[in-house]
């Protein structure tokens, strides 16, 4: 057993939702998240800026003594997963592999979508990883990127919102799709709304939730879990604006994160 954290980054705050998955997942571990808002977002930068990027958190991370990082951010998974994991001695997960693989579990129709932003879709990491799961796959994928200034600034149900996102999920009505990945870390704040306009018989594939299982294996897997019995300690680092990240991180984890330092990035 191991009583080390476990390290968290995402390019801003959407990692959040993943940081709350993983604290009903594994309550008893403690959990370092870093957000890198100097350097949002991620998305529209080049794999080669990205992966570098993902190198310094993981770096900063490793240095505050973590025993495994999750990257919480579709496109730094998209772009730096393999690089990561031949590059670092510890367990690095991310959280496309997991939601593509519970889509495939999911779909009866062999007809997925999948929503994120613009680097996320245009890598089509979900959609290679789905074509290596299940033969015959359809992925139909489509980048969102309103959804995510809407949810940093809490406007879940805003008549707005409601229309934006009518004007990107209505054209998957067409595709015949029986799930939907959830690839961006944002999007599941809107899933009560995305449920609504696509109808009952839509899978929502929730990849923060799928990234917090596979979390747990690997914990057990490895012999890596805390043994305190207690709830584990949680800290918060970002690179730039802390006020706005607590601000906006009480929609995403349900709770005010409290204290949050500022540390420099790409310098640990």
């Amino acid at each position: 057993m191991n009583s080390a954290a476990i390290g968290v980054f995402d390019s801003g705050i959407g990692g959040l939702t993943v940081m709350h998955a993983l604290m009903r997942a594994v309550p008893a571990e403690s959990l370092v998240y870093f957000g890198d808002t100097a350097r949002v977002p991620y998305g529209p930068k080049s794999p080669d800026t990205v992966r570098r990027f993902a190198r310094e958190n993981v770096q900063l991370l490793l240095d505050r003594g973590v025993k495994m990082v999750v990257v919480a951010c579709n496109t730094a998974t998209a772009h730096a997963l393999d690089y990561l994991r031949a590059s670092f001695p510890i367990p690095v997960v991310g959280v496309i592999g997991p939601g593509a693989r519970a889509a495939a579990r999911a779909t009866h129709s062999a007809r997925v979508g999948v929503i994120g932003t613009y680097g996320t879709v245009s890598s089509d990491a979900y959609g290679r990883q789905l074509r290596a799961l299940l033969a015959g796959v359809e992925v139909f994928s489509r980048a969102c990127p309103l959804l995510v200034p809407l949810a940093e600034e809490g406007l879940l149900e805003h008549p707005a919102t409601r229309l934006i996102a009518r004007e990107y999920l209505e054209p998957f009505s067409e595709d015949g799709i029986d799930t939907l990945i959830l690839g961006c870390t944002h999007y599941p704040l809107f899933k009560p709304l995305i449920a609504e306009i696509l109808g009952p018989g839509m899978t929502l594939v929730d990849s923060a939730e799928e990234t917090a299982r596979e979390v747990q294996q690997v914990l057990g897997a490895r012999g890596l879990g805390s043994a305190t019995g207690r709830n584990g300690e949680r800290r918060f680092l970002v690179s730039d604006l802390p006020g706005q990240f607590r601000r906006v991180g009480r929609t995403f984890l349900g709770e005010d994160p409290g204290d949050v330092e500022v540390v420099r990035a790409g310098e640990g």
